[in-house]
């Protein structure tokens, strides 16, 4: 059999017409229903990692703060911790096992130079790791900050029912990262990982 165009081939596997391009694979519910049945409020954690910031210089702690706030959503707590791997990963468990929070979102660590190890603390939790988010993040700096965007770690996932969001300690970074993705989708994230 020569197959000359999709269409062609479809029908040659018995299927009557080729499938609908654009075509949701999940037509009963799509991204914007999901937004829609999302909670307009989330509880939330914030957790700066530095070995200088205090809570009178913590900027990007403050603009997490700030932002979520002003977006709705429920600041629960919210702490500063060195960047020290144990100590990062030991405040993370107990926030996790505290269970008031349905989002942890951290600042600080994300780089690589030496001192900077909270993505290695934060990536031993993760149980589903949400990809697209550095992805996007790393896409946006990009366009502001051009090529040194590639030296940055943020990254975002899953573990016990919880979202965990790492975020850069650069104030302007923080910004970009929750008014272009975090705010935008916080509430469909906390609706699909509680599902």
């Amino acid at each position: 059999m020569v197959i000359e165009s999709r269409s062609d081939f479809h029908a040659g596997l018995g299927q009557s017409a080729r499938p609908e391009v654009g075509a949701n694979y999940n037509p009963a519910m799509g991204h914007l229903e999901h937004r829609a049945t999302a909670p307009a409020s989330t509880r939330c954690f914030v957790l700066t990692i530095s070995d200088t910031r205090t809570p009178e210089t913590d900027t990007g702690g403050q603009a997490i703060f700030d932002l979520l706030e002003a977006a709705g959503h429920a600041v629960i707590g919210r702490a500063i911790v060195k960047d020290e791997p144990e100590a990062v990963r030991s405040r993370l468990v107990e926030e996790l096992a505290r269970g008031g929070a349905q989002v942890i979102i951290t600042t600080g660590g994300t780089g690589i130079s030496s001192r900077d190890r909270a993505y290695e603390a934060m990536s031993d939790l993760l149980e589903k790791r949400i990809d697209g988010f550095g992805e996007l993040f790393r896409m946006l700096s990009y366009q502001a900050i051009g090529a040194a965007a590639m030296l940055g770690r943020a990254s975002a996932g899953t573990a016990r029912g919880r979202i965990l969001i790492s975020l850069p300690g650069s104030e302007a970074a923080v910004r970009l990262a929750m008014t272009k993705l975090i705010i935008p989708e916080l509430g469909h994230l906390v609706r699909e990982v509680s599902r």
